[in-house]
């Protein structure tokens, strides 16, 4: 039997950050010999070469690519205190191809919720008060007629993108962690009717009702309840066929 493949180390966005979040993050030796650890875990597990970033992310906890000379891995720092067991799902998850191990990572990140930071590098207020349209008064509204008021989120504009030409938009995001929905700004004009903004606000105040699930191996972004309580909507076939026919207007913008 051959010798396991080396393994190559790199560890990035983990000191910066510790002196201006409030959690208890490991100090930069114990973060270097902890990462070290791990990657030569991971290379013995899979035997072959593992190029490892150890990162401070909001949002995405591991994400992996594939290559001839090896694995390049990115994982959230909370990993460097995983028990076994969840070593070998990344092993899995990332470096076969395994889809079933993702919800044992998806129940090792839920219950390390307090190590992921909350706030926004460069963090602005959400500014929920557009030229025609007023987010905030919209959320109230549709929280009060059809969530008996239970959502509870910020919400406001997103900033306009840089790059003006573009094949796909995102009309909305929800982000679970700071509970914060943005709203597309090419949405705030005259031309963009009222009952297709509330219905993309709608949407993204069910995600805080509907997470995204793992499902034959797979993330699944709108499951069926989900799909089935947005077509409460009243207007929820119109705001389909306007997308449709708009499309091309919103992407100009």
């Amino acid at each position: 039997m051959s010798p396991p493949a080396p393994f190559q180390l790199s560890l990035f966005e983990l000191e910066p950050l510790r002196q201006k979040s409030g959690r208890k993050l490991p100090s930069w030796d114990e973060a270097i010999s902890k990462a070290e650890t791990l990657a030569k875990r991971l290379s013995r597990e899979l035997r072959v070469a593992v190029r490892l970033s150890v990162t401070d992310n909001r949002s995405t906890m591991v994400s992996f690519r594939r290559l001839q000379s090896g694995l390049r891995l990115r994982v959230h720092h909370m990993f460097l205190d995983a028990p076994e067991q969840v070593v070998r799902a990344i092993a899995d998850y990332a470096g076969r191809g395994e889809h079933q191990a993702g919800p044992i990572l998806d129940d090792y990140i839920h219950g390390s919720q307090p190590l992921i930071r909350q706030e926004r590098d460069g963090e602005t207020l959400l500014d929920a008060r557009g030229r025609y349209f007023n987010l905030q008064a919209i959320f109230d509204q549709l929280n009060q007629d059809y969530f008996q008021g239970g959502i509870r989120a910020k919400i406001g504009w997103g900033k306009m993108p840089l790059r003006r030409r573009r094949r796909s938009i995102r009309l909305g995001v929800y982000d679970h962690q700071t509970r914060e929905i943005r709203i597309h700004p090419a949405l705030d004009r005259c031309q963009v009717p009222a009952f297709f903004v509330q219905f993309i606000v709608f949407h993204e105040m069910l995600h805080q009702l509907f997470p995204s699930l793992h499902r034959q191996g797979r993330r699944v972004h709108h499951p069926q309840a989900f799909r089935d309580r947005e077509k409460a909507f009243p207007w929820y076939a119109h705001a389909l066929r306007w997308e449709k026919r708009n499309l091309r207007v919103l992407l100009r913008r």
